[in-house]
């Protein structure tokens, strides 16, 4: 089957490109022990753009990609955030974008394999028309079973499931480690049970938390924290103006401090996160995607002991000195991804937030036409929101809603 589709290909001038190109309809596993089935039609209706999209757009400019394109293909079709229409079903749906021959596709082993839809070995969602495995198209809360047209509202919301999604696997990660790490404190502190001091480090964990950069993933992760312990301090830390969108938004919505970084040097970003936070953090979530993540967390002292450093950036260093690291008794955290229990999870908060005020729609008419300048100039440049979406059918979208 034909489609027209915008897709990465290993080339350094023109590594997004839009035309007719011919859909594969692999069968694909989406867990281990499960059959391999062959993909359903769907027709995607509302796709947003994610910092995944442009490291794959640089990478088909290094001529990095081949790794990543659809098995027998020199081409990826881009996109794993939005909503679809499946015709099959007459309904809309959110495809689950991890899969494989793996028992948990969140933490693979070596003898286990997966694939991403629209980020590896597997076509997205920026196509006319497309074909994803029926289990993985996951169902919208009861009430949207029934709708021809997505309110426009909605939408925008729901572009969010993806990260949203990681946000509610990092909190589960934070507080299992959590807990583990605490709670015999809490037992001497109180001594008290080991049951009741697990309760007790299920809070305390999260008692100071500094998250260093306000992108999607930083925003999501505070405002899991926020949901789920009502006292926590939370400090977002990033270089937006304490003026800016996303500032407010956090502000106002996750009851959060934030402290723009533009103007200070990094020994008074230390001295300012400790002031406000009035103390050393519990937990450090580093979502910047720079190495001063760390440099903060441990060289200028912002994490304290028993503390948690949950390190999401991807590509940069994390460097500590052994000798107080182990002292402090502090724990590094890496995780990526989610299961379909987050992603379900996700779909449902999304759904009663007010995330939709922080995207902004860019014209299909004018994405499609130059690619290139599109990602680089519009979704991707320093000026972008912190979001960027596209109506991609408008017959499925309600634009009054």
């Amino acid at each position: 089957m034909k489609t027209n589709a915008t897709y990465f290909v290993n080339d350094e001038k023109e590594p997004i490109r839009y035309g007719e190109i011919n859909l594969i309809n692999p069968k694909r596993q989406r867990l281990r022990g499960e059959p391999e089935k062959e993909g359903i039609k769907v027709f995607p209706v509302f796709c947003g753009f994610c910092g995944t999209d442009y490291e794959l757009f640089k990478m088909g400019r290094n001529n990095a990609l081949g790794a990543k394109f659809p098995k027998g293909q020199l081409r990826l079709i881009n996109g794993h955030e939005g909503v679809v229409w499946v015709p099959e079903e007459n309904r809309f749906a959110i495809v689950l974008i991890r899969g494989g021959d793996s028992y948990d596709p969140t933490r693979f082993t070596e003898d286990e394999t997966y694939f991403e839809y629209g980020c590896d070995g597997a076509d997205g969602i920026f196509c006319d028309k497309g074909y994803f495995n029926p289990d993985m198209l996951l169902h919208l809360p009861a009430k949207y079973e029934n709708i021809k047209k997505l309110p426009l509202s909605l939408a925008k919301k729901l572009v969010f499931s993806d990260p949203y999604a990681c946000a509610v696997f990092q909190h589960e990660r934070m507080c299992d480690i959590g807990v583990a790490q605490n709670f015999r404190v809490e037992m001497a502190k109180h001594q008290c049970s080991k049951e009741l001091a697990k309760n007790l480090a299920y809070d305390s964990t999260f008692e100071r938390v500094v998250i260093f950069g306000l992108g999607t993933t930083g925003l999501f992760i505070g405002d899991q924290i926020r949901k789920n312990h009502k006292d926590a301090k939370i400090l977002f830390a990033a270089r937006s103006s304490e003026k800016s969108v996303k500032a407010e938004f956090v502000k106002a919505n996750l009851n959060s401090d934030y402290l723009s970084t533009a103007d200070m040097n990094e020994s008074e970003i230390a001295e300012n996160i400790i002031k406000t936070l009035g103390g050393r953090a519990t937990v450090f979530v580093g979502a910047s995607g720079t190495s001063l993540e760390s440099r903060l967390a441990f060289e200028y002292d912002i994490l304290g002991c028993n503390g948690i450093y949950n390190s999401f950036s991807l590509g940069q260093e994390v460097k500590f000195n052994t000798m107080p690291f182990g002292f402090k008794n502090q724990v590094i955290l890496a995780s990526i991804n989610f299961t379909q229990k987050h992603m379900e999870k996700a779909i449902e908060i999304l759904c009663g937030s007010k995330f939709d005020k922080l995207v902004e729609l860019i014209d299909k008419d004018e994405f499609i036409s130059d690619p290139v300048y599109a990602y680089e100039n519009k979704i991707f440049s320093k000026a972008s929101p912190l979001k960027t979406a596209v109506i991609w059918n408008k017959n499925f979208i309600d634009e009054e809603k």
